[in-house]
């Protein structure tokens, strides 16, 4: 069973910086990619980036070059470098590992706050 544990959040105030983690655990293809999310109090679900077993990383447009995700593969374990952060990042950050582009796993969450 593909367990994904999320941490790293917290409380930040406005242009700090947060490292979030995504630890992975049991048997995991190693055809995979790993996406995070977010959402927002009362908005939809958000794609952030992802990053594949190859190392080939994509980004959501707005966040424009603020974040960084990157993968040990070594550890099973993916980060979110984010910087240079605002109050509308302020949102629960999800990890989603996805195998060869069927089946999905999806982490419990953590809590990003950023205070002005």
């Amino acid at each position: 069973q593909v367990q994904l544990v999320e941490s790293g959040g917290g409380l930040v105030q406005v242009g700090g910086s947060l490292r979030l983690s995504c630890a992975s655990s049991g048997s995991i293809d190693s055809i995979n990619a790993m996406d995070w999310y977010r959402q927002a109090p009362g908005k939809q679900r958000e794609w952030v980036a992802r990053i594949t077993s190859d190392g080939r990383t994509t980004y959501a447009y707005s966040m424009n070059g603020r974040f960084t995700i990157s993968r040990d593969n070594a550890k099973n374990t993916v980060f979110l470098q984010m910087n240079s952060l605002k109050p509308e990042d302020t949102a629960v950050y999800y990890c989603k590992l996805t195998e060869r582009g069927v089946y999905e796993y999806w982490g419990q969450g953590t809590q990003v706050t950023v205070s002005s």
